[in-house]
């Protein structure tokens, strides 16, 4: 038989406000001593009452606009109730029928359409570390606002997930609410993932069941356990069997999912009105107000270069990385756009403050180039390991290394001679 992947995803992404989403609490958590940031109210005390935190609504309403969402201008918070041990009020304070914002889509840079369902915003749980026989609970992470992202099952292959997760990193960054840091925990992935046979009709009806792939934290852990999971789903379904619906974790260890539990369903969680928080209204000249304070977005931005002649890779690099797009701006009113673009994207991190047009790089061998180069990689296996993680800056790292060897070279050949060898 032959099989056809159906991929959606959630992503949770923590906002960078300086207060928690329902009380004063510094939401900096990351790296802070276990439960030195909390109060009567992310520990759900008896009598806490809950006090919605204006700009992380703002924020979730400015994020929603930029996937060209609609906007509920009557919304509200909704307990979903269920019992875990970092949860302490037994429920979690979020969105249900009614969020912030819905019916979105995003296109992506390959030029394909994905359809986003919602993006609404809830609190974050406390965060559990084992240890031997033991389980702490850490409750910084309480509270701290949380939106999430979610989309129809429009991806047909991990790699157009990949391209999705990256963009909208990149879009939550220019926005400038959130770190979307993985490393920290402040961009989580998850993958709701089913199989169906291949059919030539557009209309094929979505498979009956779904796993939910939960709480990953980097782009090649999510890719490889879709991968994974693609692959065991479709042995079961040869098997004559039906996959489970159910949640799953990735072990990143094993290259493999695990099981979780089985997969709730909405009614599971009885969802109903938060009777502590009043209803949210908004204007349509708020919205408005809120729309035309948006800056330029990356898909934006690329258009733009892309209508100026650069091409589409140094388009992308320009805009992963914020100071080299401020540094193009900046060279580019009084300079050719195309040559300054592939200067800025090529130029080794530690002279790019100080860059001025006009610098020229040295022709070498480029045989030569690919022999520093394979002794470079050998070298630093750490900073390839980096790069296959998706931490794409450690490439000029790499770079640097084989310059100290020849000297000045050009940064394209050497780029294309370390992707050439990885």
């Amino acid at each position: 038989m032959s099989w056809q992947t159906v991929l959606g995803f959630e992503v949770h992404v923590e906002l960078g406000t300086n207060s928690k989403m329902f009380c004063g609490c510094p939401a900096d958590h990351f790296g802070k001593p276990p439960n030195s940031q909390v109060c009567p109210v992310c520990l759900g005390l008896p009598g806490a009452l809950p006090v919605p935190n204006r700009k992380a609504i703002e924020w979730t309403v400015k994020l929603g606009l930029a996937l060209d969402c609609q906007i509920n201008l009557f919304s509200k918070f909704d307990r979903k109730n269920y019992f875990y041990p970092d949860l302490p009020k037994g429920y979690q304070i979020s969105q249900y029928d009614l969020p912030f914002c819905f019916r979105g889509n995003i296109k992506l840079p390959s030029g394909k359409t994905i359809r986003i369902t919602r993006v609404h915003l809830e609190e974050d749980t406390g965060k559990l570390q084992h240890s031997g026989s033991e389980t702490l609970i850490d409750f910084n992470r309480s509270s701290v606002p949380l939106v999430e992202i979610v989309t129809e099952p429009d991806f047909d292959n991990p790699e157009e997930g990949i391209e999705f997760l990256k963009e909208i990193q990149q879009i939550v960054r220019t926005l400038g609410i959130s770190t979307a840091d993985m490393e920290k925990g402040s961009m989580r992935l998850e993958a709701n993932v089913s199989v169906r046979q291949k059919s030539e009709g557009k209309d094929q009806k979505l498979p009956d069941y779904k796993v939910e792939i939960k709480n990953v934290n980097s782009f090649r852990f999510i890719k490889k356990a879709i991968e994974f999971d693609v692959a065991r789903q479709i042995s079961i379904l040869e098997s004559g069997k039906t996959p489970a619906q159910e949640t799953r974790g990735f072990k990143e260890n094993l290259g493999e999912t695990v099981s979780q539990r089985t997969k709730e369903d909405a009614h599971d969680y009885r969802y109903f009105p938060d009777p502590d928080i009043p209803p949210i209204e908004f204007t349509r000249e708020q919205i408005e107000t809120w729309r035309k304070e948006l800056p330029e977005l990356p898909n934006q931005t690329r258009d733009r270069l892309i209508s100026l002649g650069v091409p589409p890779a140094t388009s992308t690099t320009l805009i992963f990385f914020p100071e080299r797009l401020a540094k193009y701006t900046e060279l580019a009113k009084s300079h050719d756009p195309v040559q300054v673009a592939k200067l800025v994207a090529n130029v080794s991190e530690d002279k790019l403050a100080t860059l001025e047009f006009g610098k020229e790089n040295s022709s070498v061998d480029p045989e030569k180039i690919k022999e520093v180069v394979k002794n470079v990689i050998s070298q630093n296996p750490k900073a390839v390991a980096d790069i296959k993680a998706g931490k794409q800056q450690v490439m000029f790292y790499l770079i640097g290394q084989v310059k100290k060897e020849l000297g000045e070279v050009d940064i394209e050949l050497t780029k294309q001679a370390i992707n050439e060898h990885l």
